[in-house]
């Protein structure tokens, strides 16, 4: 005679193994398999397609307002983190814009000083007149943005 208890337990096991279940036990499997113990968490619905990342924000867009002359020093200049872009005057009503974004690593430039536009996570420094590397890691310049000078509004172009 059969054994009920046996039975029972291979009733419950294929019930298991459909639907649903064979994806729990896959992943229960796989996780007792490997070295250590963990945890695995099945999700209830598994996405059909794979989940793209969101894309950067652009770096300023045509038109933005990015500072007033009066805002940029000369001999200086300033970092407008919000709109990724410096902004410097070399000499007296001379302004040019770069990418804050240090061509190194991608970090944000974060300050204009003493003729250069500095980045505070491994030292690069670029000149405030062409964006030129003055002292490395980085190995290539800042890039260029156009801007337009109309009255005292510096604005993107």
């Amino acid at each position: 005679m059969p054994d009920d208890t046996r039975y029972g337990s291979e009733m419950a096991r294929r019930a298991v193994m459909t639907g649903a279940g064979a994806l729990a036990a896959c992943a229960a499997l796989v996780a007792c398999g490997s070295s250590g113990s963990q945890s695995v968490e099945v999700p209830s619905e598994a996405p059909l397609t794979p989940t793209v990342p969101a894309q950067p924000e652009p770096a300023g867009s045509l038109g933005d307002r990015l500072a007033s002359t009066s805002d940029i020093p000369v001999g200086g200049g300033t970092v407008i983190a919000g709109k990724k872009v410096v902004v410097t005057q070399p000499v007296s009503g001379t302004f040019a814009a770069f990418s804050a974004i240090c061509t190194h690593r991608g970090c944000t430039v974060n300050k204009v000083a003493n003729g250069t536009i500095d980045c505070p996570c491994h030292g690069s420094r670029f000149a405030i007149a062409d964006g030129s590397v003055v002292e490395g890691p980085a190995s290539r310049p800042l890039a260029r943005r156009q801007i337009t000078v109309s009255g005292d509004a510096i604005e993107l172009a």
